[in-house]
């Protein structure tokens, strides 16, 4: 009796619908990732070597494969709907878990390994819970549930390999250890999307092409978001007094990251979004994959990297040790402009998987910031800021410009579509006046 009054007060599970969007339970699980993104990025910033930038981007990576199956389920099934959000409320707990335990997963072997089994038995309870409600959402699929089976041997190879990165370094030597540790987590990154390449595009169902370019999308913004996180919380600019030189790097800092914002969501994703629209079966299947699943990693790679290089160059502005003329220390001038030529890039290579273009100006403006980048080491922190943040904006302003005619037609298009589906569902909604009224 008690279990079915709870099934009848949770509900069933619901489908996707073609024209599904974002629920706000999603967003609501995105604020582990928001603690994620911010975790890797303090880590690395407090000791930035080669070392440790290789161990961000690991574990990046695996992150971010756990996000891919996510969205994976989220085509399936609303997950705010049901029981669904109670089994995702537990996949929350093991992703925050996760995310609390990466500073000590590839931390001191003589600390012992508690850290990196807690961020394997997290990474477990993920899968778990995402493989479970996969299956149950293709209960009617079979050749869809047959994807499952052909997963299960990645969920289990990449789980042994986190555990024996966990357990065998600290029984070798100390010297070969650590970079045992290292070539595991490689594997692991290599077992999850070599097989997520060789799975193919058979038994993949994207049922909304909405609801999956607004998923990655917001996922891209809280990236974004922790740029300019790392401007203000990563910078001290909080706990210093106001300071003159402290007012145009945190603008700069604001300015570059809207200007990668606008790069990306004025023209490229919203075109982006109709071709995946416009594509059927297996083609919209393969896109999805490619562009999104695939591409957006090293997007969101390229915004870490730049917020670990803006956060420590607005660290030495607002010092009061160096003065306004001091240089960037260390990396911190290299990460920044690597960091925005990554994003770019994959950008360029998101347009091209979807939109079969590519625009020259984003072309010139890799080479302008690899030309920039030596003159940036020379210049002080701040002029390195600035000078980024040129470079950025120029290129908004100049595809503004340039490309001014299709960006009107396309905004006509998409003004268009928005029109017609909110006159859709006001017209729907006029239902509960006229009941009222009866």
């Amino acid at each position: 009796m008690g279990g079915d009054r709870w099934r009848k007060g949770l509900g069933p599970a619901a489908r996707v619908a073609p024209a599904t969007r974002v629920d706000k339970f999603e967003i609501f699980f995105d604020l582990v990732f928001v603690v994620s993104f911010f975790i890797i990025t303090r880590a690395t910033a407090a000791n930035v070597t080669v070392r440790e930038l290789l161990h961000a981007l690991l574990v990046l990576a695996v992150l971010w494969w756990c996000w891919v199956v996510h969205s994976a389920v989220a085509a399936r099934l609303r997950l705010g709907e049901g029981f669904v959000p109670v089994l995702m409320v537990v996949g929350m707990i093991a992703l925050f878990t996760f995310a609390l335990a990466l500073p000590q997963t590839f931390g001191d072997q003589d600390k012992g390994a508690a850290g990196p089994i807690l961020v394997t038995v997290s990474y477990v309870v993920i899968r778990i819970v995402h493989t479970s409600l996969y299956w149950y959402a293709t209960r009617d699929d079979p050749p869809a549930r047959r994807k499952v089976w052909l997963f299960l041997p990645e969920v289990l190879l990449s789980t042994c390999l986190l555990l024996v990165a966990a357990l065998l370094p600290s029984h070798v030597d100390p010297d070969t250890g650590p970079w045992l540790g290292d070539g595991l987590w490689i594997a692991v990154v290599a077992v999850q999307y070599s097989s997520g390449l060789l799975a193919g595009t058979d038994g993949w169902k994207i049922t909304s092409a909405e609801h999956w370019t607004e998923r990655y999308d917001l996922i891209l913004i809280i990236a974004l978001g922790e740029s300019v996180i790392s401007v203000g919380v990563g910078g001290n600019l909080l706990g210093k007094p106001v300071t003159w030189p402290a007012i145009p790097a945190a603008i700069c800092g604001i300015l570059f990251t809207a200007a990668l914002w606008w790069a990306h969501f004025d023209m490229i994703g919203p075109a982006a979004r109709i071709a995946l629209h416009a594509a059927q079966g297996h083609p919209r299947v393969a896109m999805a994959r490619d562009a999104y699943a695939y591409l957006y990693l090293p997007m969101i790679a390229g915004v870490i990297l730049f917020a670990i290089g803006a956060e420590e160059l607005i660290r030495t502005v607002t010092d009061p040790a160096g003065g306004v003329a001091e240089r960037g220390h260390g990396p911190a001038v290299p990460l920044l402009f690597v960091g925005v030529m990554l994003y770019l890039a994959a950008n360029m290579a998101f347009q091209w998987r979807t939109l079969r273009t590519v625009s020259w100006t984003r072309v010139g403006t890799l080479v302008v910031l690899a030309a920039a980048l030596p003159v940036g080491r020379h210049l002080p922190a701040l002029g390195a800021l600035a000078l980024v943040t040129v470079i950025c904006v120029a290129l908004v302003a100049a595809e503004l410009v340039i490309f001014a005619d299709a960006r009107a037609a396309l905004r006509r298009v998409v003004h268009h579509e928005r029109l017609s589906a909110e006159e859709s569902e006001a017209a729907w909604r006029a239902r509960w006046h006229d009941s009222e009224s009866d």
